[in-house]
């Protein structure tokens, strides 16, 4: 994937967070759907932008990081 493609990618991923925030929606669901597009955007950031595309380690121990963090978000959105 090109940066550019990763730009639209990114433009995209925001307007479905738009359209999220305004659907409605709201508790659980729309905490587990906003942090969803939110750990795919930032997958392309550091995978595309950040060129760890490259560094599979990397890759792998930042994704696990965010993987975790945005757990437990969900977690305390759950409790909330």
């Amino acid at each position: 994937m090109t940066l550019t493609r990763a730009w639209f990618a990114l433009l995209a991923l925001s307007a479905l967070s738009t359209l999220l925030a305004i659907s409605g929606l709201s508790g659980l669901v729309l905490a587990a759907g906003v942090l969803l597009l939110a750990f795919v955007k930032a997958q392309v950031i550091l995978w595309h932008y950040l060129e760890l595309v490259h560094a599979p380690f990397w890759r792998r121990g930042f994704s696990m990081v965010l993987a975790i963090y945005m757990l437990i978000l969900l977690g305390l959105a759950a409790a909330g």
